[in-house]
């Protein structure tokens, strides 16, 4: 039965607006129609500007947008953000058992579903409140405030349904991670082609623009290697093919256990326990924590009446800021210059990391440590620790040769494997991501990471959804 907590989201659930699934098999070209509507919708809101905002308005987490999705000042400037973090909070309150929740039962997952939604629409609004009460978009009268929030509100709600839209069949995959593989690649493109910096911003020319004023100009080639506040940089350039490289290889990198079927003798299969095995979801928490960490603390600092250093002890604790000017003196935005905050903001290019190599490796090490305790606390929440993946094995009738048909020796093996296996995926995702950062990478090494196992996941997805259609055999090894 569903604990006291979820229980308590049964009278709002009808209240709550919900995609219905399915009932009918949705065929692959529908998937395919429905995918692209939901992600021409997303990418129509990231350019519609806010009613009663200026696009000069600063823009907050600068460094962690990309991962959620978010556009500065348009109708996406919450972007994925609530609906990740919320779904962080209910995950890891399940996982430690401090709230009752069995996924194996309907019923649960419904209210479990509900409370994602509450907690999702709760968070858009305070994140809403806390942008427009802390001046994050300047001083707005009365009716203009209600507006924007209301606005944000709107399209937080949207979002969700697109979301919702994907996931119960109507799509491939789930809207958050489409909304997270266009934002990066909108992202790179724009580091790659950019004609100007963007507007209100002391944004960057595409390195391929840059590169060609530079041949037209006869500037010195050598301006290009390193990134400076105009342009991004041949050894980010370098840095981002390389990234992609290493992380498709990382997404074959597995370990395979011998499988048989105890009805069918001679009949051999394996079971791959991927280096990725929990996939991408440890960078989106560790980017979810610290984006909330990077949002609260300016909150804070600003309606705090932005104070120096040495004022007060817990602001200092928690972020210190400092205004960056443009050309004409404009403060464009404010950039993290003490406090946790610091090192949980990744420096975005080599030139950052050897100006302050201290802050590099307490980021890395912090980033590595949180993928790390992500990882393991998802081997349970979401089902793929070794009791759970022996039981499947075993219910489905599958045992490994040699091994008695029995769930406790299947579990046994697998946990010498799948533990282990989690905590180096941690690690090499944490490193990677980091790392990738400060070689000043397009669209962010956490983006690049989440977009590459994206497109490898959609990849698959669609093969087998393609084989279903032509096969349709095929379905019930698909288990559809």
């Amino acid at each position: 039965m569903a604990g006291r907590f979820l229980n308590l989201f049964k009278p709002v659930a009808r209240a709550i607006p919900e995609i219905k699934a399915p009932e009918r098999r949705v065929r692959f070209n529908e998937k395919i129609f429905w995918t692209a509507i939901v992600l021409i919708i997303f990418l129509v809101m990231s350019e519609v500007p806010l009613f009663g905002v200026e696009k000069t308005a600063l823009g907050e987490l600068a460094a962690l947008r990309i991962i959620f999705a978010s556009s500065r000042g348009s109708l996406m400037e919450l972007g994925i953000g609530p609906i990740v973090t919320a779904g962080l909070i209910l995950q890891l309150l399940v996982g430690s058992a401090m709230i009752q929740c069995d996924m194996s039962r309907p019923e649960d997952r419904s209210l479990f579903t509900t409370a994602s939604k509450v907690f999702s629409i709760i968070l858009t609004g305070v994140q809403a409140s806390a942008y427009i009460i802390g001046g994050m978009y300047g001083s707005l009268p009365g009716t203009i405030a209600v507006i924007v929030f209301l606005q944000l509100i709107a399209a937080g709600i949207i979002v969700l349904l697109m979301d919702e839209l994907v996931q119960k069949g109507w799509g491939f995959g789930s809207g958050i991670s489409l909304f997270i593989m266009a934002g990066v690649a909108q992202q790179i493109f724009w580091q790659s082609f950019s004609p100007a910096p963007a507007v209100g911003e002391s944004g960057s020319y595409g390195f391929f623009i840059k590169l060609a004023q530079v041949l037209a100009t006869g500037e010195p080639a050598a301006s290009l290697w390193l990134r400076t506040p105009q342009n991004p940089s041949l050894l980010g350039l370098i840095a981002t093919v390389g990234a992609f490289l290493i992380i498709i290889y990382m997404e074959g990198v597995r370990v395979e256990l011998p499988l048989s079927y105890a009805g069918y003798r001679g009949y051999r299969s394996r079971y791959p326990i991927k280096l990725l095995y929990v996939s991408n979801l440890p960078v989106i928490f560790a980017s979810a924590l610290f984006a909330n960490v990077y949002f609260f603390s300016q909150i804070f600092w600003s309606t705090s009446g932005a104070p120096r250093p040495g004022q007060n002890f817990w602001l200092d604790l928690l972020g210190q800021f400092a205004p960056v000017l443009d050309e004409a003196g404009t403060i464009t935005r404010y950039d993290p210059v003490g406090g946790l905050v610091y090192f949980v903001t990744a420096p975005q290019s080599f030139i950052n990391v050897m100006d302050a190599p201290g802050r590099a490796f307490v980021y890395l090490g912090i980033l590595v440590a949180f993928c790390v305790v992500f990882s393991l606390t998802w081997l349970e929440v979401g089902g793929l620790g070794p009791s759970t993946v022996a039981k499947q094995l075993v219910d489905s009738g599958m045992q490994i040769p040699g091994y008695r048909r029995s769930g406790k020796a299947v579990e046994l093996l697998l946990k010498r494997y799948i533990p282990a296996v989690t905590v180096v995926g941690g690690v090499v995702v944490g490193m990677v991501a980091g790392v990738s950062d400060f070689f000043g990478v397009f669209g962010s090494g956490m983006g690049i990471l989440l977009s590459v196992g994206i497109i490898y996941q959609y990849y698959e997805l669609l093969m087998r959804e393609r084989a279903a259609e032509m096969y349709p055999a095929f379905r019930r090894i698909f288990g559809e």
